[in-house]
């Protein structure tokens, strides 16, 4: 049995194991991945990987895969305490008809995957907030990356959200700690940065406007403001710039952590937007991991 999607404007640019979880529910990123290896799910009659992104009116087709309980091992699925949606709870910013805005922690991924099992989305299916509705990812944070996230409540909201960063109408500012002392006071970094979609290289352009808020011989405390929204593009550019963020295991100088620090130093601030003429601008405040690590390094916010 074939069943044939066409792919709906709300959709446009998702990636397609996303879209799969928007249409069927908690489906295992393991049951995708093989489905898609074997072909029972193809994209405009092609075998694609998981991450390519869908396009208004493409053609989605499923063999055989039926929508059972124990297909899904809903068994495996994690089961979150109230304890641990309770807090999440608490870290809401702005609850209203159509999104919340919440200071997400440190170490907590957006989504689910085979290695997060722990994730906002599943977190917030399970909360009262969305009892009568289900969230929507509307755009991306780092999982080590702490502060401001958006979750729509509705296919219409998460569309308007979607295409407001699209069009860079969504201002977004982030904090930083960054290893050394940055010279320029304040200044824009243009990159091309490099990543991969399996074997195919991906070269992307990057800007990012920067001011440094405090400095000294070992440590800057630095405000960010990415222009465009590339994967890691804040963490690799301060990289290139020869100044990794603290805690960052992946783009670092190999430079030795002397303060047994394990977070990662990025907190994403500030966001600012405009709906139907209404200005709305939130606020995350710093972790109190982050505020520890300015008074180490004598730094001031």
């Amino acid at each position: 049995m074939k069943i044939t999607y066409n792919v709906e404007k709300t959709f446009n640019e998702m990636r397609l194991d996303r879209w799969l979880r928007n249409q069927f529910g908690k489906i295992p990123q393991g049951l995708i991945e093989k489905n898609l290896r074997i072909g029972k799910i193809k994209l405009n009659k092609k075998k694609v990987k998981s991450y390519t992104k869908v396009k208004i009116n493409d053609k989605i087709e499923i063999y055989n895969f039926i929508y059972k309980e124990n297909i899904f091992q809903k068994k495996n699925e994690y089961n979150f305490p109230d304890k641990i949606i309770k807090e999440n709870e608490n870290l809401v910013i702005e609850n209203n008809d159509d999104f919340i805005i919440v200071n997400k922690s440190s170490g907590i991924s957006v989504q689910g995957g085979t290695k997060s099992k722990k994730n906002l989305i599943d977190i917030f299916s399970n909360s009262k907030i969305f009892q009568n509705s289900k969230p929507f990812s509307v755009h991306r944070l780092d999982k080590d990356t702490s502060g401001i996230f958006v979750l729509a409540k509705n296919r219409k909201t998460a569309q308007l959200f979607t295409s407001l960063f699209r069009l860079r109408k969504i201002h977004k500012t982030y904090l930083a700690i960054c290893h050394g002392e940055i010279l320029d006071n304040k200044g824009i970094m243009k990159n091309d940065l490099i990543r991969y979609e399996g074997k195919k290289k991906i070269i992307e352009f990057a800007e990012t406007l920067f001011n440094v808020i405090d400095k000294n011989s070992n440590s800057t405390l630095i405000n960010l403001k990415p222009i465009s929204g590339r994967k890691h593009q804040l963490r690799k550019q301060l990289f290139i710039l020869g100044h990794s963020i603290l805690g960052d295991k992946k783009y670092n100088n190999k430079i030795k952590n002397t303060s047994n620090n394990k977070k990662l130093m990025l907190h994403s601030y500030e966001i600012k937007f405009m709906i139907n003429g209404k200005k709305y601008t939130y606020k995350a405040s710093l972790p109190d991991y982050f505020k520890k690590m300015l008074n180490t390094k004598n730094l001031s916010f």
